[in-house]
Parts: C-alpha cells; structure tokens; sequence
C-alpha cells in the first residue's frame, strides 16, 4: 500500500512538473515575441536645421513718451472767447489756441493810460518848478513816483491780457480740445494737450544683471505691427542713476527718429538693443525644445536598427544649449549642426530611439516676428 502510494505521488510530481516547464517555456515564447514587437511610428513634423547669424541684444517691453508733453492750461480765470485751433492739427511754438474775454482788462488799461496821462504831465509840470524852486524836492519826488506807478500799472495790465491769450508753447501735434466758447476757465483747468513726436523717447527697463552691458550710445531697434512692419531705430540717450527697489530694474531712456508720427505717447513697444557682435546659431519653433531638469534636449531623425537589424526611421535625443528667444524662434547655441532633420512637434510622445512617422501638412509658426492671425 505504501509503495502505491509513493508511486503514485512519484507520477503526480513529474506531471506537474513536466507541465510546468511546458507553460515556463509557453510564457518566454511570449515575452519574446512582445519584445521584438515595435510600437507604431508616431506621427512628427519636422524642420531642417540652418545656421542664422543674431546679433547679441537684450529685448525688452518699452513704453513711448513725449521729448515734450503739457496739458495747455488757462493761466487767469475767464470766459472762452475764441478759440483758434483744431483738434489733431500741428501748431508752431507761439501759434494762438484761446483767447479770453479782456474787455474789463481793457477798460482799466485805458483808465490807467488816462492816469499815466495825468501822472506825466505833473511830473513834466514838476520838473520846470523844482528848477525854479518853486517847489519843494518832496513834492518832485512824490510826482515821479506817480508816474513810475502809473507806467508799472499799463506794464500790469498789458500784462494780464497777454496771459489770456493762451499759446503753444512749443511745436507739437494737439490733442482734442477741452474747451468750448462761453465756457467759464478757472485758472489751470485744462484747454487741449500737446506733444512734441519727433523725436521722441522709448522708456523701458533692464534686469539689473544686464545694467553693466548699457552705454550711453548703444543702438536700440523696435518693430511692431503698429508700424506697418518697418524697423526704427534709436541710441540709448539716458541711464537711471538707481535700480528700482520693486522691479530690480534699472530704467534706460532712448531716443528715435518718429518723422512719420507712427509712434505716440504711451504706446507699448518691443525694444532690441544691441550689446555685441552678432553670433552664429540654429534658430528652431519653440515646440521643438524638450525642456527637463537635467538638461534641455531635441529629437533628430535619422536611420536607425531594430534588435533583428532591420532598418527603420527613428529619432536620436540630443542634448542642446539654448539662447535667447525672438517670437516663435529659440537660438541652439551648441548641439545642433545644420543640415540635421530635427522633430518640431509631438515631442513630448517621443523617446530615444522611438519610430516616426513624418508628416509635414501643417507646421508649427516658426517666425522671428510672429503676427497674430486674427490681430
């Protein structure tokens, strides 16, 4: 009994042990056939790398300001009697804007020239008697005091009706007007602005790590839709003394030609200035850059072989050191030679060594100066 026994597990083991080995070797059949199983090639687009030579500047957000701009006010209270400007129009320094009603400056202008009148004749009367001795020096001094009072009073007057006429004080295009005729101005309330545009100042700010780089004559370029697609450029005229507490930012003031008069007080523009020689680089889309802590990496098609050395088209990650960003466009400094075919987007699908599939129908924007399509 106890040999059947035996026996009997004796069998059962080596069953369970033959079947086993059959399934071990059923499931590393398997795992083989998944490994040399390949993923579908993902679908990329791509560019082909070029070498582009960028000058070395700094970009910056700037702020358009008036060489000269004042808010025309009234100097002396007074109703609005005639206005002698348009709005929007050009004016020259001097040019009348608005004159107020005189008409009681005048009547006491030609009662003070009734009195200078007056003072001048005693005073001429004054000077035949003090030579005769006919009266005293108290009485001459007291008639030339008159007359000099009399001629400091036309000088006052003549001087209060000239400050109601309100005039440029300097050339420069107007603004609208804020006045109206009958209307009662006390004095400093507003009548028009003014600005001189040309030239005109461009305002903006630098990190403070970037202060050392700006100099007193160094070339400055803003372009912008605003300017119908042309280039102006400027020279850096200004360095503020201090770095602003808030912003870390040390405040540059340019200065640029505005002939056309494109450019107005309080636009914002984008400001290159030139610190240096220009460099080589390989400009690419920004959405070609896979961005990681341990490094910043792009993805090159080339040819490459499976485990059975079959040739397929796959991508090779490669390591890259970028510069500065202008629009759509990130400079590769070191890394990229031209000529290579380098992924634009779906890279954050892609792994080295992944299959792709090129499909150039639509392409990411890969423009220094992109224009928004609906702007």
């Amino acid at each position: 009994m106890a040999k059947r026994m035996i026996l009997m597990l004796t069998l059962m083991a080596a069953f369970i042990a033959a079947l086993g080995f059959v399934k071990i070797r059923q499931f590393q059949a398997m795992a083989d056939q998944f490994a040399a199983m390949q993923p579908p090639p993902e679908a990329v687009t791509t560019a082909v790398a070029e070498r582009e030579d960028w000058p070395a500047a700094l970009t910056a957000i700037g702020t358009v300001a008036a060489i000269q701009g004042v808010t025309v006010s009234a100097d002396l209270p007074g109703i609005v009697e005639r206005i002698a400007f348009d709005s929007g129009r050009t004016v020259r320094e001097g040019d009348i804007l608005v004159e107020l009603d005189t008409r009681q400056e005048q009547a006491q202008l030609a009662a003070a020239e009734a009195q200078l009148e007056l003072a001048r004749l005693n005073f001429e009367r004054m000077q035949g008697l003090v030579q005769e001795d006919a009266v005293s020096r108290a009485e001459y001094d007291s008639a030339a005091a008159a007359y000099k009072q009399a001629q400091a009073r036309i000088r006052e007057i003549g001087a209060t009706i000239e400050r109601k006429t309100i005039r440029a004080p300097f050339s420069g295009f107007l603004g609208i007007r804020q006045v109206n005729l009958g209307q009662y101005l006390s004095g400093g309330d507003p009548v028009v602005p003014l600005q001189s545009l040309n030239p005109i100042y461009v305002n903006f700010g630098v990190p403070q790590q970037n202060g050392a780089q700006m100099r007193v004559g160094r070339r400055i370029r803003i372009a912008g839709e605003d300017l119908g697609g042309i280039e102006v450029e400027g020279r850096v005229t200004a360095i503020d003394s201090v770095v602003d507490q808030t912003t870390r930012n040390v405040q540059v003031q340019a200065t640029l030609s505005n002939r056309g008069g494109k450019l107005r007080p309080g636009m914002f523009v984008e400001v290159q200035v030139v610190v240096g020689a220009s460099r080589s680089v390989v400009p690419l889309p920004a959405s070609a850059i896979s961005y990681a802590p341990y490094g910043d990496s792009v993805f090159v098609v080339t040819e490459l072989k499976d485990q059975q050395g079959q040739p397929y088209r796959g991508v090779r990650q490669q390591f890259v050191k970028l510069g500065d960003a202008r629009g759509d466009q990130i400079a590769v400094i070191s890394g990229l030679e031209p000529g290579e075919e380098v992924v634009t987007s779906g890279v954050f699908k892609l792994r080295n060594g992944a299959a792709v599939r090129v499909n150039n129908t639509v392409r990411p924007s890969n423009s220094r100066a992109p224009k928004p399509k609906d702007s």
